[in-house]
């Protein structure tokens, strides 16, 4: 067990709150916890947790409240009642929110004399304390470099500066080609299923392919991006990437082809412009609108 006796409280035990407060729990923590859906928490009691009847009293047991919630509008649900047993106390919010969310909920914890710190959990549940886990911290340094020895039982962290915003402006960041990627696959599983091709056999030819070809091709990507030079030779050319035929193809097979158009779009807009000689990373300048 850990000599570091801080305790906590978490506000929220679904799946991942529930995997924080075990991690916690398992380091031997003091940790309290709350779960609107009360029999949710009560699964905690036999590893150890303290189990509050109400936020009121789970708050009031710790000097930092973990918030893991459905969404921005839920953490006020939940602290808005309850906001002067916070005065003095630090928060952590790793609900999924927007940057411009996270900001909000930094300046009403800083009118109300509340530290906050916010938190973007780069795993599913399962990871949580195991390799692989990657947390991203904004806000509060203070809280941050007070804390982080324990915040390092979730996984690694990494603390990316004052503005509460930027740890969701990442998160959202990295979550974005995850999501689109998995509707890429399930848009080339349509595809086969056309053939009568189950989705089992498009992944296992597909799997090591992607595993070989995205990760050098995203770092590639970026220092492009970095360098300003979309023209550096190398680089396969935006009028090479021309996409009508995955368009054809799938309206062959009976497949929406939105997701192709999309990205079709985004080409089309910087040949238009004179530089379809440039390589593909060139439709960063499409996405942007500023």
């Amino acid at each position: 067990m850990t000599n570091d006796t801080t305790a906590f409280t978490l506000l929220g035990t679904g799946e991942m709150g529930l995997a924080l407060a075990l991690a916690l729990l398992t380091a031997g923590h003091s940790t309290t916890v709350w779960n609107r859906t009360a029999h949710r928490a009560e699964a905690l009691r036999a590893d150890g947790a303290q189990v509050a009847g109400d936020p009121g009293a789970a708050i009031t047991a710790s000097p930092v409240v973990i918030t893991c919630l459905y969404d921005h509008a839920s953490v006020h649900q939940v602290l808005d009642p309850v906001v002067d047993r916070l005065r003095g106390r630090t928060v952590i919010n790793v609900t999924t929110t927007t940057p411009d969310e996270s900001r909000e909920l930094a300046a009403w914890a800083a009118e109300r004399g509340i530290t906050y710190l916010d938190g973007g959990i780069m795993a599913v549940p399962e990871m949580i304390g195991g390799p692989g886990s990657l947390i991203l911290y904004s806000g509060a340094a203070e809280a941050f470099e007070q804390l982080e020895q324990v915040l390092s039982l979730w996984g690694r962290s990494r603390y990316l500066g004052a503005d509460a915003g930027l740890a969701p402006l990442y998160d959202l960041a990295i979550l974005t080609p995850m999501y689109t990627a998995f509707a890429g696959f399930l848009h080339g599983a349509a595809m086969v299923a056309s053939a009568g091709v189950p989705a089992t056999e498009l992944a296992e030819l597909a799997g090591p392919f992607l595993t070989a070809v995205v990760e050098p091709s995203v770092r590639h990507s970026a220092e492009v991006v970095d360098g300003g030079d979309f023209a550096v030779p190398g680089q396969q050319s935006l009028s090479f990437s021309d996409l009508t035929k995955f368009i054809t193809a799938s309206e062959a097979a009976g497949v929406d082809p939105v997701l192709i158009n999309g990205v079709q779009l985004l080409i089309k807009r910087q040949i238009d412009a004179g530089f379809g000689d440039h390589g593909f990373a060139r439709i960063f300048e499409s996405l942007r609108r500023s």
